[in-house]
């Protein structure tokens, strides 16, 4: 072995090395090998290089050859549906065996579910549900009626979610969701599904009824036939197939109900989604009874079979469609098991009970603040979907509010002023389709509404400075104006203070998702945070400049001159909801002071690397606000002249986590009645509680032993990260 290494030693010496490769006429190449092995150590997990002609949209827009969504293959079983069916793939009845027949059916329907929840991840429909050669050819199955009734409410389920979907327009995260492909998703006589459903359905209870009866009454059984053939089996085959079926029924009924008109449906959707969610659970009980009870014999018990019994089911071929459908991705794509499916079912269910659970709340702010809270859940796109046609119908609020009246309600100003002409300026219209607009980017998943969040900043701000014109073209000189021109002049005032408040609002939910979106690397929290404690600022002062306007008005409006004299010596009382931005300033301000003490001091979560500087990195983040000048004089020179001189000799003088333990508790009374407000002050006492004690720890020890190892969590808080001091 030593021999043969000292041989290619040898071989190795006599290969001439060359310092670069031989340049062409337009080329020139350089040994990039020592950078790339630069770049190795440098890279942690997650980071991926970018330079001025790589970045990751780029990267992630590429061409993956054997993606099934992307690369169409070529392969397919049969050359058509016609084909299909005359080689007996889908045949009618499925057996002359009554049990093997009944236990196809059920694999049919279980294996349905599969597809319908791969589709609704995403997977094209063609692909998945439609790969179901029973659906292709709805009048095959007339003659029976258990599978007719049941492929009628597939499809008719199917064309009720893609109408919502394309409806809500969240169809963009997911292009293959909503087409269709020619594919028979309406069949004459699909709007009686519910009618056969029913008669079915019954027909199975009185079959349930007569396998319990005791042998006594034997008699009446014969009156009924049976599913199958097996008596004993009767009752464990006639519970599988009525939870299935009655899951199907509530669940278009909890679909039909929720595109009921200005939110008329959610109590009665609510009532039908407490009725699906026990048939799941009969559902996933079944799946012993049918497992023990398999005539073909069980496969073996993987994770990924897409039936309770294990068995393949009959009638299905996802590469039918490559050939009738020209646009259909050929390639057979990974369906989710059938448990997979039923909790996908599961948390579907919960996250529109969630929404049928809503009081409609009519302000912007309770609307918005549902929005926020609900995609907490993370819910998928078909939730999404009806969430937002619940938010927006027909322009307005829960098809109910004027957008201009939704306008004038979140700016405070008075009743009347949501009649008043103004409406019909062009600029003001505009922002009202903003607001429609940022409320169906907010439906979006987090990554697709962060993408949209950052583009809509600069629509928002051109419309405050095109508001700001107008205003100030229309009124010129107040000091002439009438009471009428005072009255839009003070509507003006009002709007154009609420259009910058909400500027701010969208700039902090653009940073504080790139949290849940693990955009940042810990070295990169300290200008996220001084960012945050920026906007954080600018949004508290709007807000308190629009609340003291409105209690201006209204006290000019309830007291007499005197009165008001007198009311200008008492000690004004910062409203509660500042107060509670004011506990995020803190927060945000000792995280971004302790960051930059320990790389100040420590040497420390530094910025470093061959290719992206921290300049480099800081208009990466933030181009999208630097570009609609949030704030204003907001750059990475500011950055750098607020964090270059902090030391914990100064924070520990000045505890910023102190002050927002202190303003937290004191706000518990005034939102005693809200929950989620509440929920919210315990985790900013939590996270500035933690740091509060590791900022102190750290100034004790000053300089940082080898042995101390400081991270930073999310464990209290999505967005503001708390500090652990452990040693190693």
């Amino acid at each position: 072995m030593a021999d043969i290494t000292e041989a290619e030693r040898r071989e190795d010496a006599e290969v001439p090395v060359h310092a670069s490769i031989p340049s062409g006429n337009d080329t020139v190449w350089v040994d990039v090998s020592s950078l790339l092995q630069l770049t190795r150590r440098d890279l942690q997990n997650d980071e991926l290089i970018s330079g001025e002609n790589f970045n990751l949209f780029a990267a992630m827009s590429a061409l993956e050859i054997m993606d099934p969504k992307m690369d169409s293959g070529i392969v397919s079983t049969y050359y058509s549906v016609d084909e299909a069916i005359e080689s007996g793939a889908a045949p009618i009845p499925l057996s002359f065996d009554r049990k093997f027949d009944i236990q196809s059916v059920i694999d049919i329907m279980d294996h349905l579910l599969a597809c319908e929840a791969t589709w609704h991840k995403g997977g094209s429909l063609a692909q998945t549900v439609f790969s179901c050669m029973y659906l292709l050819r709805p009048e095959r199955t007339s003659s029976h009626a258990l599978l007719h009734s049941f492929c009628r409410v597939i499809r008719t389920t199917c064309n009720s979610i893609v109408s919502a979907v394309s409806d809500a327009r969240t169809n963009e995260e997911e292009d293959l969701f909503t087409m269709a492909y020619g594919l028979p998703l309406k069949a004459d006589g699909d709007e009686k599904c519910l009618s056969m459903l029913h008669a079915v359905e019954e027909t199975l209870s009185r079959q349930l009824k007569a396998s319990k009866a005791p042998l006594s009454k034997r008699r009446f059984i014969e009156d009924i036939e049976p599913l199958q053939t097996n008596l004993d089996l009767e009752e464990g085959f006639c519970k599988a197939v009525l939870c299935r079926l009655r899951f199907r029924k509530h669940f278009y009924h909890v679909l039909t109900c929720l595109r009921r008109p200005q939110g008329k449906g959610l109590e009665l959707a609510k009532k039908h989604i407490a009725s699906c969610l026990p048939e799941l659970d009969s559902m996933l009980k079944s799946e012993g009874f049918l497992r023990l009870n398999c005539a073909r014999g069980t496969l073996e018990d993987k994770e990924d079979k897409t039936t309770a019994s294990g068995c393949q089911p009959i009638g299905f071929d996802s590469t039918l469609n490559s050939r009738s459908a020209a646009p259909t991705p050929p390639r057979a794509i990974k369906l989710l098991s059938w448990k997979k499916a039923i909790n996908y079912f599961q948390k579907l269910l919960h996250d529109l009970d969630i929404l049928c659970s809503y009081s409609l709340d009519p302000s912007y702010e309770g609307a918005l603040r549902f929005v926020v809270d609900i995609q907490k859940f993370r819910p998928d796109l078909v939730a999404r979907a009806h969430i937002q046609l619940l938010l927006v119908q027909d322009g307005k609020l829960y098809g109910r509010e004027p957008i201009f009246a939704v306008i004038c309600k979140a700016a405070l100003l008075p009743d009347g002023a949501k009649n008043h002409d103004i409406q019909k300026n062009e600029t003001v219209a505009q922002i009202g389709q903003l607001l429609i607009t940022l409320f169906r980017v907010l439906c979006a998943n987090t990554a697709w509404q962060r993408r949209k969040l950052g583009k809509i900043l600069q629509d928002w701000r051109i419309i405050y400075v095109q508001l700001e014109l107008a205003f100030r073209k229309e009124f010129g000189d107040t000091a002439s104006s009438s009471i009428e021109q005072n009255l839009c002049l003070k509507i003006c005032k009002h709007i154009l203070i609420w259009v910058e408040e909400q500027t701010y609002w969208i700039a902090l939910r653009f940073l504080v998702l790139g949290f849940e979106l693990e955009l940042y690397s810990t070295s990169e929290y300290c200008m996220v945070y001084w960012y945050i404690y920026v906007i954080l600022i600018k949004l508290a002062e709007k807000t308190h400049l629009k609340m003291m306007l409105s209690n201006d008005y209204s006290r000019r409006k309830s007291k007499k001159k005197r009165d008001l004299v007198k009311d200008g010596g008492k000690d004004y009382q910062i409203p509660p909801v500042v107060l509670l931005l004011q506990c995020y300033i803190y927060v945000a301000e000792g995280l971004m002071m302790m960051l930059a003490s320990l790389r100040n001091e420590n040497k420390i979560l530094l910025c470093r690397g061959p290719f992206n500087s921290e300049q480099e990195r800081f208009i990466q983040h933030f181009e999208l606000l630097q570009k609609a000048c949030l704030p204003d004089h907001a750059s990475y020179y500011t950055f750098r002249e607020t964090v270059a001189h902090a030391r914990f000799s100064t924070l520990s003088v000045h505890n910023c986590f102190k002050d927002a333990q202190r303003i937290a508790k004191e706000l518990r009374s005034s939102f005693a009645n809200d929950p989620d407000r509440m929920t919210e002050l315990r985790q900013i006492e939590q996270v500035a509680e933690h740091n509060y004690v590791a900022l102190n720890l750290l100034c004790r020890l000053g300089t940082l032993e080898p042995s101390l190892k400081i991270s930073f969590e999310f464990t209290h808080h999505p967005h503001f990260a708390s500090a652990s001091v452990k040693r190693s």
